[in-house]
């Protein structure tokens, strides 16, 4: 079932059509869309939105070439999903729909260009997939997303090596690790309703995390996870998730992947996940719970090795598309 949408120019098609190495660079050779108007027209499901930024980072700086490295970068590895048996654009419609454009060394107005992008997708009940940028985009867009559902309505299941939890780094209040005590501040995502998963490493301290604890987030550190098993973990993380919430904002930090796999990111932490099951579980969350906007942040291509975590980030989007086609073509079916 291929849906109804806008004909391409021939020439375009042809662009799209081609090899990941030729033609448009496009988020999974999708669509290209810039302009609000033209949403309004193909109604897509899904719009990729890059957000190339990266002034907010501690450590190594370059997650601002991220969207462009997993729109030209990663391998072309096919549409139809071996596990769901499913040809994932035949149910589900995808657009790219550009980077807000931000403006280097500016917080403010970079901010905002995020929170106006995000803005546009979903106050028209399209999914957003985010592309990082440090995970300091994760504060606009979530809050965009807040805004449209309803403030404390959006559970965030955030997998991550660190908490991004502080208060303050460096005198900034916008640091990288610091978006989601901003996002509970605003209200958009109640702390109750934060899930946080893959913790590690030597931080944040005592103080901060005494913070999360009155702010009622739960979190799975790679320990839980190691004595007790991803399967077992992710039981209770679906169970936490959907309980008093209305939908799912995914939020991945690819350092949440141990360095040998992910070694492109800003704050590589040895001892983290490794795909096989961060991929199986992020398609579990899209099946079982209500997710409405995805972010992906945090690659790093300066410090890359042969594509390793450009491909393992696009992956983790592609599972997610796989997932929402599979529902999708699962309530189009006619019940017997």
């Amino acid at each position: 079932m291929t849906q109804d949408r806008p004909a391409l120019p021939p020439g375009m098609q042809a662009q799209l059509d081609s090899s990941s190495y030729m033609g448009v660079p496009t988020f999974g050779m999708r669509p290209h869309l810039t302009e609000p108007e033209q949403l309004d027209e193909w109604k897509p499901d899904v719009a990729i939105v890059g957000a190339p930024w990266d002034d907010n980072t501690t450590n190594r700086p370059g997650a601002r070439f991220g969207p462009r490295a997993l729109r030209a970068n990663a391998y072309d590895s096919g549409t139809y999903h071996l596990d769901l048996g499913i040809e994932i654009f035949d149910h589900l419609n995808v657009v790219d729909y550009g980077d807000a454009i931000v403006s280097p060394g500016m917080w403010d107005l970079s901010r905002d260009a995020i929170h106006q992008r995000i803005s546009e997708v979903v106050s028209r009940g399209i999914i957003p997939v985010v592309i990082g940028g440090d995970h300091s985009v994760t504060w606009p867009s979530g809050v965009a997303v807040g805004e449209h559902h309803g403030y404390g309505r959006i559970g965030m299941i955030h997998f991550d090596a660190h908490a991004d939890t502080a208060d303050i780094l460096r005198g900034n209040l916008a640091s990288h690790g610091t978006p989601m005590r901003r996002l509970i501040e605003s209200g958009a995502i109640a702390g109750k309703d934060f899930i946080q998963i893959g913790l590690r490493g030597y931080w944040p301290p005592a103080d901060v995390q005494e913070w999360m604890r009155e702010q009622g987030m739960r979190h799975h550190t790679m320990q839980e996870i190691w004595e007790r098993g991803i399967r077992d973990v992710m039981e209770d993380v679906i169970a936490e998730a959907i309980d008093g919430t209305d939908g799912i904002y995914l939020s991945i930090d690819i350092d949440v992947l141990d360095p040998g796999f992910a070694p492109g990111t800003g704050t590589p932490e040895p001892g983290g996940f490794a795909p096989i099951d961060l991929l199986r579980a992020v398609r579990r969350i899209v099946l079982e719970t209500n997710v409405v906007a995805l972010d992906v942040t945090e690659v790093c291509p300066p410090y890359d090795l042969s594509d390793l975590t450009v491909n393992n980030a696009h992956r983790l989007i592609w599972e997610t598309l796989a997932g929402l086609a599979y529902k999708k073509r699962a309530q189009a079916e006619p019940t017997s």
